[in-house]
């Protein structure tokens, strides 16, 4: 039975998500209505996963965060509302050790909620399946207090020491794809790259519209790259890296003036936006495999799994997170099983390879 601590300070939202988890066989639930109650309840009730709310009076979401990745480090996903506002905080939260966010209803809770019950659900129970101690994204501090298992590189699977591949000359893409847990990895992965990589940088990750502009701000922010959300036709240069809108999906195309970024309505028999897939494929439609770098990391699904599969069969280079550092080893972990990964390894890695095999202007 898994141990859930509903904390909110409306009244209302929590006998709502109390009955929805009550519901369900899996889950015992407790509620707690303000972020000091909800620390007591982290070492009474010892919870094994946590819904947390963002806005709270007191001890918000974000400060009861914090303590509870320092006091007792525990699961948590933030009910986050839709807006630009939510999306920075929720950018936050997941800096400081949130698993994920789920979408706070607009307008009359009791009749918005059973719209999304089902994807809360999934969501806290996919969270509560995470292993913190196994997650190299969390603060500093976190890190010095848990014990991070070291990578393990799956069965049947080669990788190459980096020294042993070739560096890549000439035009090329680094494509990237993520999902849960995606936000803190894009922090390891870009912030290590130099202003003057040499290949430009193309993002799925999965997130909705009012969360992927205030992604890419922030990881502008952070990183020597010039990091921007395409909303239209966009050119692709070296130095710089492009976040798929969440709305659409992110296809590349050719132009007499080179390659093209642009953001496309979703295909709606893809179940992932924007779609990794669609991503992967449109760039071999206009690029040579050999001059593809994939990047699958976190990620509930298999989103990615299969194109990057045929981009490695094809003579491109492809890089899956390892299992001991994705928060969900869903989508690499496809890779993987598949045989479409050219290496496995830990997120904090990835950005040497890059800068080993694609290098500097």
């Amino acid at each position: 039975m898994t141990r859930l601590l509903v904390v909110d300070d409306s009244a209302l939202m929590r006998r709502l998500l109390t009955d929805i988890f009550g519901s369900e066989t899996d889950f015992h639930v407790e509620a707690a209505r303000d972020g000091n109650e909800a620390i007591a309840k982290l070492h009474t009730y010892k919870p094994d996963v946590i819904t947390l709310d963002v806005h709270m009076p007191g001890m918000d979401g974000i400060a009861c965060l914090d303590r509870i990745m320092v006091e007792r480090p525990t699961p948590v996903v933030m009910i986050s509302a839709l807006t630009e506002e939510g999306a920075e905080e929720t950018l936050e939260a997941l800096s400081l050790g949130a698993v994920d966010f789920a979408p706070k209803p607009a307008g009359a809770l009791s009749l918005e909620i059973e719209k999304i019950a089902d994807e809360i659900v999934a969501k806290v129970r996919q969270a509560s399946k995470v292993q913190l101690s196994k997650a190299s994204r969390l603060s500093e501090r976190l890190q010095l207090r848990t014990h991070q298992r070291p990578s393990r590189q799956p069965k049947n699977v080669v990788t190459r020491p980096l020294k042993s591949l070739s560096q890549l000359t000439g035009q090329g893409l680094v494509l990237v794809g993520t999902s849960t847990g995606g936000p803190p990895a894009l922090d390891k992965l870009l912030v290590p790259l130099p202003k003057n990589f040499a290949w430009p940088i193309l993002i799925a990750q999965h997130m909705p519209s009012t969360f992927t502009g205030p992604l890419a701000q922030r990881l502008d922010r952070i990183c020597e790259l010039h990091v921007q959300e395409v909303t239209k036709s966009q050119r692709l240069e070296p130095g710089c890296a492009y976040v798929g809108r969440g709305d659409a999906d992110l296809i590349v195309t050719r132009r007499p003036a080179g390659l093209f970024a642009m953001a496309v309505p979703v295909d709606t028999e893809l179940r992932w936006h924007p779609s990794v897939d669609r991503l992967v494929s449109s760039a071999l439609d206009h690029e040579l495999a050999q001059q593809i770098v994939g990047v699958l990391m976190t990620g509930m699904g298999t989103d990615g799994a299969d194109t990057m599969t045929r981009l490695h069969a094809l003579g491109g280079l492809t890089i899956a997170e390892d299992e001991a550092s994705a928060v969900v080893w869903g989508m690499p972990g496809a890779l993987v099983q598949s045989g479409g990964a050219s290496l496995v390894v830990p997120t904090s890695e990835i950005a040497g390879h890059l800068l080993h095999l694609v290098g500097t202007r």
